[in-house]
């Protein structure tokens, strides 16, 4: 019973990790070592840590006031929850066609190529909004956790297996700073590292549905429920640092250029375990590879639709927690529509669209993460669940960070 328990005080946090460990670790975080080596091992870890205080708003003011992120933004003004919504919405779509592509790559790996990967990745987001329509939150929590584990031991051990090939040397090689491209890259890489900025929303929706489901009295206090989230996100940043270790172990010695196509690098991937476990081994990994896709698609199938019809409720004068499965499934159809068609039309090629797609998500992280500084220091919640001025501090040297950033992906991007 108490381990049930802690289960559910951590669910929030592993939902997360579970969520994260998808794009931005197999594809971005591999293809960054296969790619430069070590030299762009910082990006990932300043990513997380950066990050880390916007994320951690969302449970602070979620454990506090017993309401998400988003009531905070209409308490600070109707033009706060406008604007992110207005900013999120577009990318909806485009996360889940790309995430979708991604998973079906690797189903063309551990199965064979069934069908094109368009249709396959359509199949899949369908697939997995019928699961979250029947299910609902417990299947998501429940569902993460037995995935997530088979990954993350067998990633550890083709890490520490590949770690003697590693080029140490390159972790000081800047000639990146000169490169166009990779500086692109860096944008493209921190944009889904770990998660989009934007998943702070559907974190402190999840901590409140999460909080709603456990017995009587036996909620956690606010160290608890920090410690609940800070460790599945370490293991989050100690996931991407392998898979980089793994990328710059295995394909940067040999010169191993990421395939563009979605079957392709998922049979990189897939082929990094098997240099290092062998055969049998790297075959449970792709498994357990697509077991987590699938999860990272059903959260963020959950966490948009979620964040959407806890919106239309505040409009509406009601609370976020008003929500019912009517307008939940509306827009889960809905973005999941549009998403399909984004799969046929805008989607030549995996990694291109990546790019695209998570260097958007990285355009709109210093607005998140603004807005996430005015709801817990402007808007009324317990003094003690109000973030330190430590890691008030960090957030914003991170929205100085991400803002020089996105000006620098737009000067280059423009051709400025």
């Amino acid at each position: 019973m108490a381990q049930g328990l802690l289960r559910r005080l951590a669910g929030p946090g592993l939902i997360f990790t579970g969520a994260a460990i998808g794009t931005s670790h197999l594809v971005q975080s591999t293809r960054a070592g296969a790619l430069y080596g070590l030299a762009l091992l910082f990006v990932i870890v300043l990513a997380n840590a950066l990050k880390y205080p916007a994320y951690r708003f969302g449970i602070d003011f979620a454990h506090g006031r017993g309401r998400s992120l988003l009531t905070g933004y209409r308490e600070l003004g109707n033009w706060a929850l406008i604007l992110f919504l207005v900013a999120v919405a577009p990318l909806v779509p485009i996360i889940w066609a790309a995430l979708g592509a991604a998973t079906a790559g690797i189903v063309s790996v551990v199965i064979g190529p069934v069908l094109p990967v368009p249709v396959l990745a359509a199949l899949i987001l369908a697939a997995a909004t019928v699961l979250l329509l029947v299910g609902g939150y417990r299947l998501l929590d429940r569902v993460n956790a037995v995935l997530l584990a088979f990954l993350v031991i067998s990633t550890v051990l083709t890490t520490i297996m590949v770690l003697p090939r590693v080029e140490w040397g390159t972790v000081a090689d800047f000639g990146w700073a000169a490169d166009t491209r990779a500086l692109l890259f860096i944008v493209a890489l921190a944009g889904f590292m770990p998660n989009p900025m934007d998943v702070s929303v559907p974190l402190s929706l999840w901590k409140v549905e999460a909080d709603r489901t456990l017995p009587p009295g036996t909620r956690a206090s606010l160290a608890e429920t920090r410690k609940a989230f800070f460790w599945p996100y370490v293991l989050t940043g100690l996931m991407a640092v392998c898979f980089c270790l793994m990328g710059a172990g295995v394909m940067h010695p040999d010169h191993i250029a990421p395939l563009a196509d979605a079957p392709g690098f998922a049979g990189q991937v897939v082929d990094l375990y098997r240099a290092a476990l062998g055969p049998i081994a790297a075959y449970l990994a792709a498994i357990a590879a697509l077991s987590v896709m699938l999860t990272t698609v059903i959260a963020a199938i959950d966490s948009y639709a979620r964040t959407f019809a806890a919106s239309l409720e505040i409009f509406a004068g009601r609370e976020d927690v008003s929500y019912g499965q009517r307008e939940y499934m509306l827009f889960a159809l809905v973005f999941v529509g549009i998403a399909v068609v984004a799969l046929f039309t805008m989607m030549q090629d995996l990694t291109s669209f990546l790019d695209f797609v998570t260097s958007a998500s990285f355009v709109i992280a210093p607005l998140v993460a603004l807005l996430n500084h005015l709801v817990v220091t402007r808007c009324e919640m317990p003094e003690a669940d109000r973030p330190s001025a430590a890691v008030r501090g960090v957030n914003v040297v991170a929205i100085v960070v991400m803002t020089a950033l996105a000006a620098m992906y737009f000067r280059l991007t423009l051709g400025g």
